[in-house]
């Protein structure tokens, strides 16, 4: 189950509140004005700033 369209819509970098994006792949979430990518595990975005990666 993939992560629907409505979330996407309201879930924000926790740490800079800038939209986010779906990545290629569908393994994370990436927010452009910081560049860090938060995994999905499971179909659960972990939208934590110490779980992201910056890319």
């Amino acid at each position: 189950m993939a992560i629907s369209p409505e979330l996407l819509k309201i879930l924000v970098c926790p740490l800079d509140r800038a939209p986010v994006r779906l990545v290629p792949g569908g393994t994370g979430l990436r927010c452009d004005q910081c560049r860090r990518v938060y995994p999905i595990r499971d179909d659960i975005p972990v939208m934590l700033v110490e779980e992201a990666l910056e890319s």
